[in-house]
């Protein structure tokens, strides 16, 4: 994928399906997380927690050719009665997204409030 300036375009250059499951999670990322910085870092949209963009890292979303990945830096971290987050490289966390109908606004809600809050103890730090 090439190099994007910001979320927006990053979104808009998705195929169609992926695009849709972007355009779903993106508001309940932000709604979840006040105040958190939405940028481009490693060509990835993030959102953090710290002063600046990379900065306290809560979450990540990254489009591949059949889904979309919303993974949580500390996802490992955080309480998933559900089982449906899987561990990734260090403390991270990530589910796959093949269709908006795997976005559940709750559950992923608490998860990012979790996440949100494990990264403010550690930029308190």
């Amino acid at each position: 994928m090439a190099k994007f300036a910001n979320v927006d375009d990053y979104i808009a250059a998705l195929p169609e399906g992926l695009r849709e499951i972007a355009t779903a999670l993106r508001p309940i990322v932000n709604a979840a997380l006040p105040g958190s910085i939405e940028a481009m870092y490693h060509a990835s949209p993030t959102w953090s927690a710290g002063a600046a963009a990379g900065k306290n890292l809560v979450c990540l979303v990254k489009a591949y050719t059949s889904y979309v990945t919303f993974a949580l830096w500390k996802g490992q971290l955080v309480d998933d009665p559900s089982g449906r987050l899987e561990a990734s490289a260090r403390e991270m966390a990530h589910v796959k997204l093949r269709s908006v109908d795997d976005i559940d606004a709750a559950l992923f809600t608490g998860w990012l409030e979790q996440a949100r809050d494990l990264e403010s103890v550690a930029a308190a730090r």
